[in-house]
């Protein structure tokens, strides 16, 4: 039953890549805040600007505070591009075009008692030219980004054996390729830190964008992102509205698991109308699978496991837009898929995603079929080249 997760899985992480915000071209800001020689200052701060006054701007920083910053007279503003570290490439700009929204890195002089800061530089990036950035890179993920589950690593090739539904896709890396590496109980991707290859290990799910071959067999990688998820299916035990946390017969393993809820849980709920659609199109997929290990004498042939993987595609592109639930809307019961933290020593998870209404899904393929499986990564069309 845990393979039963598999679209769901693959479509949280999908989601996260492709329907986050900027960060990824933001942080080249960050880049820049972390070397000395870029930043000589005394003091630096790096967030969105809330509000412009005069010589002045308030910003909200990235850990959240409110910082108002006096920009000194005769102080450098730069102009970067977004996802640029150089700072030879930057423009000279005026403090008037700096406008709410846009991202920034000041350095220069705290206040009194650390109180504000005067900046003698400033280095923006503008909000519109970050999110064009963003749409061309979601555009580039969606043609030509794949993904699925780890299932070899070799490190001394610079190799990685992905499990795309049914098929395997050996992707290369170099040391051009960029790795990312997701938190522990997130799949935004915002919140994907830098990463390596030796970080990423057989049963992780993985994405990456780069150019495949002719065949499809292989990738040459330029970005991976990559994170180890745990993935429960099963009915809902107990519910504690007020303590935020649920238990949750898996399937899989039969034994009870301690589930938390937090503010960033994601909890969507799938309409019966759904549910019923894509269980009965992943039973003739199961079905179909069945029949091609046995010579391929079953009832469905290639219509049906096609269908399966349509199911797994278009679960994957409704995930997103799914009704939001809250923890008072469970109850006792209820059959969900939870894309959750690794347990802690306690055993106990967090959950990232959860996924009511999807009793007819886990009910058409109880042996964990292979149909669910196919194109687990799939957004917007993206995986259709790997089918």
């Amino acid at each position: 039953m845990l393979k039963n997760s598999g679209i769901f899985r693959g479509a949280v992480l999908c989601a996260g890549i492709l329907l986050s915000s900027a960060a990824p071209f933001a942080s080249s800001l960050s880049v820049l805040a972390q070397t000395p020689a870029a930043a000589p200052a005394a003091s630096r701060q790096i967030g969105t600007v809330k509000a412009t006054a005069g010589n002045s701007l308030t910003l909200t920083t990235d850990a959240g505070q409110e910082v108002v910053v006096s920009v000194a007279d005769g102080a450098r503003i730069l102009q970067l591009a977004p996802g640029s570290t150089d700072l030879k490439t930057a423009q000279t700009i005026a403090l008037t075009d700096i406008a709410a929204g846009d991202r920034v890195l000041v350095s220069g002089k705290a206040g009194d008692g650390g109180v504000g800061l005067t900046a003698s530089r400033v280095i923006l990036m503008k909000s519109s030219e970050i999110a064009q950035k963003h749409e061309a890179e979601q555009g580039d993920w969606q043609k030509r980004g794949t993904g699925g589950i780890v299932s070899a690593v070799d490190a001394g090739a610079g190799s990685i054996v992905l499990s795309v539904g049914a098929k395997k896709l050996t992707v290369t890396t170099s040391s051009a390729t960029k790795f990312r590496r997701y938190a522990g109980d997130s799949v935004k991707f915002e919140d994907a830190k830098p990463g390596t290859l030796a970080q990423i290990e057989v049963g992780d799910q993985l994405r990456v964008r780069g150019a495949k071959s002719d065949d499809g067999s292989s990738m040459q990688a330029e970005e991976v992102v990559s994170g180890s998820f745990k993935n429960l299916a099963g009915l809902i035990g107990t519910v504690d509205t007020a303590g935020g946390t649920l238990t949750l017969k898996d399937l899989s393993t039969k034994k009870t698991v301690m589930v938390k809820i937090t503010d960033n849980s994601s909890l969507k709920a799938l309409p019966p109308q759904a549910a019923a659609r894509f269980a009965a199109r992943a039973k003739g997929g199961a079905a179909a699978g069945g029949g091609a290990q046995s010579g391929g004498q079953g009832s469905g042939g290639e219509g049906e496991r096609a269908e399966g993987r349509s199911a797994g595609a278009d679960l994957s592109q409704l995930v997103s837009r799914l009704p939001s639930q809250t923890v008072a809307d469970l109850k006792a019961g209820d059959a969900v898929m939870i894309v959750a933290s690794q347990p802690d020593p306690n055993g106990h998870v967090t959950c990232v995603t959860l996924l009511s209404g999807v009793e007819p899904i886990l009910a058409a393929t109880p042996n964990g079929g292979p149909a669910l499986t196919l194109s687990p990564w799939s957004l917007g069309g993206s995986d259709s080249s790997a089918q």
